[in-house]
């Protein structure tokens, strides 16, 4: 079988195929438990209640809801739901840059988000299991570490993943 041709695909255009009003009709369940350490997971987190408002307010500024934030020292879970129209990559971004600056502002000392997250796409039916869980995060490091459950995510998630490039 070949290819098509440019010339034998058509574009369909206009009112009758959703050009014009594309994403008046759009409908989403986006939920997504994401997660990232600070850098070299060092315990920087002294004050989880303030940073997880300020997180919410971030995200809240991108039109976005955070249904539970949860962490300990060194690292947050965040369940947000997001729009379609705003890239997952650019939330976090902006997510992890404010709330880094903020940090060094208003604790004086040298703060810093690791380099990438975690991200793992949650259906409705699981939102109150995954939000138990980031509410339970104190009793979970209590016996594993955030490597440990990092990786325990990433297998339950079947994700993919080089060892030797996973901390860097």
């Amino acid at each position: 079988m070949r290819a098509a041709e440019p010339a034998e695909v058509q574009f369909l255009q206009g009112p009758a195929h959703g050009v014009n009003d594309a994403m008046t009709h759009t409908y989403t369940s986006l939920y997504t438990h994401v997660t990232f350490s600070t850098s070299r997971r060092k315990p920087l987190i002294t004050d989880p209640a303030r940073l997880h408002a300020y997180l919410c307010g971030i995200t809240r500024e991108l039109r976005a809801h955070t249904i539970i934030v949860g962490g300990v020292k060194d690292h947050v879970h965040m369940l947000v739901e997001t729009r379609p129209t705003v890239a997952l990559s650019e939330l976090v971004g902006v997510v992890k840059g404010n709330s880094s600056k903020w940090m060094n502002e208003t604790f004086g000392r040298s703060f810093a988000w690791q380099r990438g997250f975690g991200a793992f796409s949650v259906s409705k039916s699981n939102l109150d299991t995954v939000t138990e869980y980031i509410r339970d995060q104190e009793r979970h490091h209590q016996v594993r570490s955030f490597e440990e459950e990092f990786k325990a995510l990433l297998a339950r998630n079947h994700v993919e993943y080089d060892p030797q490039f996973l901390w860097k």
